[in-house]
């Protein structure tokens, strides 16, 4: 076994590589980039080496840098992870020649697998059923138009070096076919440097059904059962789950057996997975293999009670696999989501910003949380903008269901725009609870599952107005503490008006919609006017910003965020974004706001308003941000002019950069 290990991957992966590591008393070296020199995988790892700038391209995918890390470090292996080097023959090949153990399939296995075409070819030889379809290497258009033709429509044309959906074009009917091709090939060309392609019969309600094979050195090979990897957006997974529902004994032994053929067909060694389409007639058709361990692997170990990182140290160090089919047996239902920093309602657009907020539920024999980032992380532009990973366990399906809605429930992010709401739109579709599911199942349910973001609620609104109270109330009762007259009536915070009714008016913005709440104190809580009735309210804050309130007899329990005038209301299972307005704060202020105009979070500069030197009054947009894809727009806080813009359009930028001076407007004083 190895004394050392080098992972050469960043994030989640590397953290869960690390702690397997660990268990086994085998040490551990990371590499990082600048933008990950605080990350959670640099401070759990033994030895941390920088290896460049952000950009992936510029130090995770130096496989030479990560190879000099490695022989520098005295690692006798390298784990790759998943992504990235993972599936690079050539980084396993140098590997091999420097004399470092690549803990992963030999670099043989993993070319025969890196060509779509070249993979269905050695799989047709292998008798691994294929989809109906061109496989070949005459790329002419006319000739690919007969094949389709021959194939029939629907066609799906595939990037053959692709993945991710690029280079992926579904044709309904022949007229439409040259366009779809050159569409496809261009991509292609553009996301993998090869436009070749491969065309399939295009099956209308698939499920994707991936099957996990591990082999070692001695000739042994196995699957470890199935996952459902169904539920997909943009042709990537977002919910994986095993066993797959509705599979019987008999069609898992068969794709179990096609999938351990495809492995030996390639003399593969250590993780792997290979994927199918199934139909809805039971026939199933080879996709493509992936010689790697795979994201939604956790499911498969909930189900065996097996560590897979495991079995691949052991087996990448010569062991022979730890157990043999007969001995696997499953155990219960295992679902896997993605919470990812994404906006479903913007075609699941990648969020940016720091993790304000993080709480993740508890961790037990139920729920996993596989993560690599912590509250106060940055969620950047240069990664995949996945948070974590929530696995849950029971003892069949409907229990495992019921345990992700919780989960997802509870699970609380604030500072970006998440996909949680949307997972718990998914886990409680009664076609999900169901089983009744398929590649296009986020399609199908569109308009349950993107529902119209709706206003705030009387409930919303007054958890946000009973928290501000609350603090002012706690603020008062601190003042009176460190005073020397904790008796003073100006430390009190019952609102206390002479000859007037005790009240405060709060003002929220609702996106482009302003809601006033009207505060009246009252003995032992407050009364409420809100857009539905009056309404008295009371409670007490605690900890990490949860709230106990009871409002008008109903007792709740909800957590509110904020940051500067931003409200973030998390209540059963979601969130609500509200901006406080204060009319009376900016008077006296504006002068001392001009000056240096810093951005309020990271993000893109979309649009420049003004132009230097040119006066303008207060309130004029001067520079428009993108962040956490919302549009944000820097005003002018007083009359002036700008002196300087420090970013130009399409600039990225960071929270607290200085995106322009301002020069305020002096008043002349006539004598």
């Amino acid at each position: 076994m190895f004394d050392k290990i080098l992972i050469a991957n960043r994030g989640e992966i590397a953290c869960r590589v690390i702690r397997t590591a660990r268990r086994m008393g085998i040490r551990t070296v990371s590499v990082y980039s600048d933008a990950d020199a605080e990350a959670q995988h640099v401070k759990l790892a033994d030895e941390a080496y920088h290896i460049g700038p952000p950009a992936a391209r510029e130090s995770y995918l130096l496989a030479d840098v990560i190879l000099d890390v490695a022989l520098k470090s005295g690692a006798g292996a390298v784990h790759p992870g998943y992504g990235f080097l993972s599936e690079n023959a050539g980084f396993a090949e140098a590997c091999a020649k420097a004399g470092i153990v690549f803990i992963g399939p030999p670099c043989e296995a993993i070319r025969a697998m890196g060509s779509k075409s070249a993979a269905k070819q050695i799989m047709e030889a292998a008798c691994v059923p294929l989809v109906p379809g061109y496989h070949g290497q005459n790329q002419d258009p006319a000739f690919l138009r007969v094949e389709a033709d021959r194939i029939g429509y629907p066609l799906l044309i595939k990037a053959s070096a692709g993945g991710g959906g690029k280079g992926m074009r579904v044709v309904w009917k022949g007229s439409d076919f040259e366009e779809a091709l050159s569409g496809a090939k261009r991509e292609a060309m553009a996301g993998f440097g090869d436009d070749h392609v491969l065309m399939e019969k295009y099956l209308t309600r698939p499920r994707h059904i991936e099957i996990q094979v591990f082999a070692d050195s001695q000739g042994n090979a196995l699957h470890l059962f199935e996952r459902d990897c169904s539920i997909q957006r943009r042709h990537q997974k977002v919910i994986e789950e095993a066993p797959a529902s509705g599979m019987t004994t008999e069609l898992r032994a068969q794709m179990g057996k096609a999938a351990v053929a495809a492995a030996r067909a390639i003399n593969y060694e250590g993780a792997g997975t290979v994927e199918f389409l199934l139909d809805e007639d039971g026939s199933f058709y080879f996709m493509e293999m992936n010689t790697r361990l795979q994201v939604e692997h956790p499911v498969t170990e909930m189900i065996t009670g097996l560590d897979l990182v495991e079995w691949q140290l052991r087996v990448a160090s010569g062991e022979t696999m730890p157990c043999t089919q007969e001995q696997l047996v499953i155990g219960g239902h295992a679902i896997e989501a993605r919470i990812y920093a994404e906006d479903p309602n913007r075609e699941f657009l990648p969020s940016i910003g720091k993790l304000r907020h993080l709480r993740t539920p508890a961790e037990n024999a139920h729920v996993r949380i596989d993560s690599g980032v912590r509250q106060g992380d940055e969620v950047s532009i240069h990664y995949d903008p996945m948070i974590a990973k929530l696995v849950v366990w029971d003892s069949d399906r409907s229990a495992a269901i019921r345990r992700l809605q919780q989960a997802l429930a509870e699970f609380q992010v604030v500072g970006v725009t998440t996909n949680t709401v949307f997972l718990g739109s998914v886990a409680a579709h009664p076609a999900f609870i169901a089983g009744e599911i398929d590649t296009s199942f986020i399609e199908r349910h569109r308009s349950a599952l993107f529902p119209e973001v709706a206003i705030a609620s009387d409930r919303i609104l007054a958890l946000a107005a009973l928290d501000l109270m609350l603090e002012q109330s706690d603020l008062a009762l601190q003042r009176a503490s460190a005073s020397a007259d904790p008796y003073s009536p100006w430390h009190q915070s019952n609102g206390w008006r002479l000859n007037f009714d005790n009240h405060h008016e709060l003002y929220f913005i609702d996106g482009e919609q302003t809601t006033t709440v009207v505060v009246h104190y009252r003995p032992g809580g407050y009364v409420l006017d809100l857009p539905g009735g009056s309404l008295f309210v009371r409670g007490e804050r605690g900890a990490g910003g949860d709230i106990l309130a009871d409002l008008g007899g109903m007792r709740v329990k909800a957590t509110v965020v904020r940051h500067g005038n931003t409200i973030t209301i998390l209540d059963q299972g979601k969130s609500h974004l509200l901006t406080r307005h204060d009319p009376g704060a900016a008077g006296d202020e504006d002068e001392a706001a001009a000056g240096r105009l810093t951005a309020p979070m990271p993000g893109k500069v979309v649009a420049i308003m003004a132009e230097v030197g040119v006066r303008v009054g207060r309130g004029t947009p001067l520079l428009i941000m993108e962040a956490m894809k919302m549009e944000h727009t820097i005003n002018a806080p007083c009359d002036g002019a700008v002196a300087e813009f420090h970013f130009e359009v399409g600039a990225v930028v960071n929270e607290g950069a200085e995106l322009l001076n301002f020069a305020a407007e002096v008043e002349k004083t006539v004598v």
